[in-house]
């Protein structure tokens, strides 16, 4: 019986001439450097991210040979008269500018060829991405896999931990980098030519025309894997508009994991989906049944992630090995250097048995299951032999790099042994080998930063999210280049802002002792009232926290005065910045802010005064963000600065109150002055407890997977 299904886990069956792996990002980018050198009509790239200054080739270059990405395209453009080259990338928050090229639109759209048209794409629901990384080319062949066209990637099987090579645009070295992609041609890669069309319409509201081009297009260097296969194309989408979800990553994976006899390998950045969790656990709780093993790196990038991503992959390891009664799990990562160093897995692949092969970008992780954009290509063998071969191949090949010996020693020790683990074990090395896994499940004791996975790794969009485009229209009529210098404008006013702050002696004078020596100057002065007002607008727009600025005005002034003056400060500081953010408009506001905030315009959009009052009171994001993500997301005005008033008001009079005890506890330590002040403590206290209790209750019991 096939495990691939048309419209149950897969999109679609296409033939395919040729395919073959591409393992780790040198010979993708050779081959995809040969392959669009080829290209006559059309090139379609579709990014998670994407850096126009990713050396492509790392070898000293033939004489006016062209190697970091966008030079390449260019020349390539510029060499054949009827090519057109479309990219599509993840619109992603500017949140994200540290870790990627500074704004790539003016070095891939205004710094290019005319005929290279460069689009971000943002059609995806709150705290989604565009995770889909394919390149085609005529629709004759395509790529599609784990590998991004950007900074971070390029690597060989060889993982030397030193090679020099292995630098970033920035000309930093990066550690040793495990991924692949696949290559097909055929109707396999039409087919991925028309996803992209699809997609394109969806981002840009413009069609593209199919390509009838009979150019034959392959790598001169790359002998093809298999030869006259179908292939399936495995997608995943979430519901989003008029769009039904898409969820055939999630039901392959499933049904593969159900079908596997002997072997299951598996090669993943992350685990994190319950759903291919709970098939692994039922496959290991079975008497008989498949070895798995699973291949993923020894930690996340980055403390948030390893905080965070990797405490919920420990919570399902746990349960993974309380399931193995049989001894039939093993969890590693690829070790270098005695142990001492290991190789960063970010591969999405799985091999099951000799019959089934998946190379993509998505995922074992939730979100890509259900919120994300993703594309993998499968293989099945469908009982022919040399397909099966071919199958086999592929995984002893991927063991072999990571054991530091030949694909045929792995096919060797699997024959011998009819172990897959126990052939792991013989073979295994010194210097390169698969180590266990060590995994440590977080206590329960708060120490999690991230108290529902829900909100980290999510399995669909939020339903309102679903409904927004009916309260929040679109802004149409505005051309990409003005929309950019937009969010340049935005971006300097607020950068030369924070430098002014961090680097001029201004920020000298939001202190409490610099303060008050100004309002005992002005006081009785016609000056005070617009002096403190100004404060609060200026202090906003540096990102002042309006807890800091209160807290200032209550002890400068008496109670009465303090609550006046904080709550028309914070009120003009709402108008001002509400102001700027209907004028620079939702989609520059989306860029600066990022996916929660969105999430919260959507929300303001749609409930108006009450929902302004309770955002208030919840630590979402810094005053000025909510403010002009409130006017980015055209709720009235008045019904926004009375949701202000109502909201800010009993935390203002809090505050107030109780830094006016405090002074007077320190001034007359009274123990009723005293006892006032614990008390308006207790209760801020008890407040802000409530408040992240109700944030928590939706909180679902994963203890079971």
């Amino acid at each position: 019986m096939a495990i691939l299904n048309k419209d149950q886990n897969c999109w679609q069956k296409a033939p395919a001439g040729r395919a073959a792996c591409l393992i780790d990002g040198a010979a993708y980018f050779e081959a995809l450097v040969d392959a669009v050198g080829q290209a006559k009509k059309s090139v379609y790239v579709a990014a998670w991210d994407i850096d126009s200054r990713t050396e492509l080739l790392r070898r000293p270059p033939l004489e006016n040979t062209y190697t970091r990405l966008g030079e390449f395209l260019n020349a390539t453009v510029k060499q054949a008269p009827d090519l057109h080259v479309y990219i599509l990338a993840w619109d992603f928050p500017m949140l994200y500018i540290r870790e990627r090229e500074w704004l790539p639109i003016i070095n891939l759209a205004w710094k290019t060829h005319r005929r290279i048209y460069f689009e971000l794409d943002d059609q995806h629901p709150l705290g989604g991405s565009q995770h889909q990384k394919i390149v085609v080319v005529d629709d004759a062949l395509a790529f599609c896999g784990g590998i991004d066209l950007t900074g971070n990637r390029w690597d060989t099987p060889q993982h030397r931990l030193n090679d020099p090579r292995r630098k970033d645009p920035n000309g930093r070295l990066y550690p040793p980098f495990h991924d692949i992609q696949m290559i097909v041609d055929g109707e396999a890669a039409a087919a991925l030519g028309a996803l992209f069309r699809d997609r394109w319409k969806s981002a840009t509201g413009n069609d593209l025309q199919p390509v009838d081009s009979c150019n034959s297009v392959w790598p001169s260097e790359l002998k093809p894997w298999l030869t006259d296969t179908r292939i399936g194309i495995v997608r995943t989408l979430p519901a989003f508009k008029d769009r039904q979800e898409v969820r055939e990553t999630e039901h392959l994976y499933c049904d593969a994991i159900t079908a596997a006899k002997e072997f299951i390998y598996i090669e993943n950045q992350y685990l994190t989906s319950m759903a291919v969790a709970r098939a692994l656990q039922k496959s290991l709780q079975q008497e008989k049944g498949p070895e798995i093993v699973l291949v993923l790196p020894r930690k996340s990038s980055g403390w948030l992630e390893q905080s965070t991503m990797d405490a919920i992959r420990a919570h399902i390891l746990n349960q993974l090995a309380q399931a193995d009664r049989n001894n039939r799990l093993r969890v590693l990562y690829p070790a270098l250097a005695g142990g001492e160093k290991s190789v960063y897995v970010h591969a999405k692949t799985m091999v099951v048995d000799d019959r089934l092969l998946l190379v993509g970008s998505a995922n074992l992780s939730n979100r890509s299951m259900g919120l994300d954009s993703e594309c993998s290509l499968a293989v099945e063998s469908e009982g022919k032999p040399h397909a099966a071969e071919a199958v086999a191949a592929f995984r002893n090949t991927l063991l072999a790099e990571h054991l530091g010996t030949s694909a045929e020693n792995i096919r060797k020790a699997i024959t011998d042994t009819k172990s897959l683990i126990r052939a792991i074990e013989s073979v295994s090395g010194e210097e390169r080998f698969l180590r266990k896994l060590e995994y440590r499940v977080p206590s329960v004791d708060g120490t999690r930063l991230v108290p529902d996975d829900d909100w980290l790794d999510p399995e669909r969009p939020v339903e309102f999210d679903r409904i927004f485009d009916q309260f929040v229209p679109e802004e149409d009529g505005e051309s990409g280049q003005f929309h950019l210098l937009r969010i340049s404008a935005v971006m300097l006013v607020l950068l030369a802002l924070a430098a002014t702050w961090r680097w001029t002696a201004l920020s000298q004078w939001v202190s409490l002792e610099t303060l008050t020596t100004l309002a005992d100057h002005l006081k009785g002065s016609p000056l005070l009232p617009p002096a403190v007002l100004g404060a609060y607008v200026v202090g906003g727009l540096m990102m002042v926290p309006i807890t800091v600025l209160i807290g200032a005005t209550a002890i400068i002034f008496t109670a009465h005065l303090g609550v006046a003056y904080a709550l028309a400060g914070c009120l003009l500081n709402s108008l001002v910045t509400y102001l700027i953010g209907a004028g620079v408009g939702r989609k520059t506001v989306r860029k600066l802010a990022g996916s929660r905030l969105n999430h919260l315009s959507k929300r303001l959009a749609r409930q108006g005064i009450l929902t302004v009052a309770v955002v208030r009171n919840l630590p979402v994001a810094p005053f000025t963000i909510v403010n002009m993500v409130a006017g980015a997301s055209h709720i009235k005005l008045t019904d926004f600065l009375l949701g202000t008033a109502l909201g800010m008001l009993p935390g203002i009079v809090a505050i107030t109150v109780f830094a006016d005890r405090v002074a007077a506890a320190v001034k007359n330590p009274r123990w009723t002055n005293i006892a006032v002040a614990a008390g308006i403590a207790l209760v801020l206290a008890v407040g802000g407890w409530l408040i992240q209790k109700r944030l928590r209750s939706r909180h679902r019991n994963k203890d079971g997977l």
